[in-house]
């Protein structure tokens, strides 16, 4: 309705299809997520361009899919182009950035890339630190992930 009624390239109706995208992939359905998520992504990179928020939160949603399709490669490169952007538009420090710097460590760590991982892990987890403060959950969440990974590495 809302792309009959607003059009497909409204806010709202791109905001309809990522939350349709979210619930089909928790109900299992990752080909027709990422379907969703890559017409979205078309949609926000033409309309609001590549250093949109909303274009780069429609990259990582897409990753995320990737990840989940033992898609690594896929899903790295647009972690790569993610965080690139965000640390030239937001900063080093910026929490998305960081967040996009944890999600790119993520996905280093599946493909069995662990000191890449670790370092990516290492500078997310300094910057949370200062941004967030070292009590913060998502501070907490990014030192266990590197625990996890400096533990295989035997350091």
């Amino acid at each position: 309705m809302l792309r009959r009624v607003l059009g497909p390239e409204h806010p709202h109706t791109l905001s309809s299809m990522n939350n349709l995208a979210g619930t089909l992939w928790a109900l299992g359905d990752l080909t027709g997520a990422r379907a969703l998520q890559e017409q979205v992504l078309a949609i926000v990179r033409r309309v609001l361009g590549p250093e949109h928020p909303h274009t780069l939160s429609s990259m990582n949603n897409l990753a995320g899919t990737l990840l989940a399709q033992d898609d690594y490669a896929g899903a790295r490169a647009l972690h790569e182009q993610a965080l690139a952007v965000r640390r030239r538009v937001l900063g080093p420090e910026h929490p998305d950035t960081l967040t996009s710097m944890n999600n790119l460590a993520g996905t280093k760590y599946r493909q069995g890339d662990l000191r890449g991982a670790a370092e990516l892990f290492q500078q997310a987890v300094a910057g949370l630190r200062r941004v967030l403060g070292p009590n913060h959950p998502h501070t907490k969440q990014v030192e266990a992930s590197l625990a996890v990974v400096r533990q295989q590495l035997g350091i």
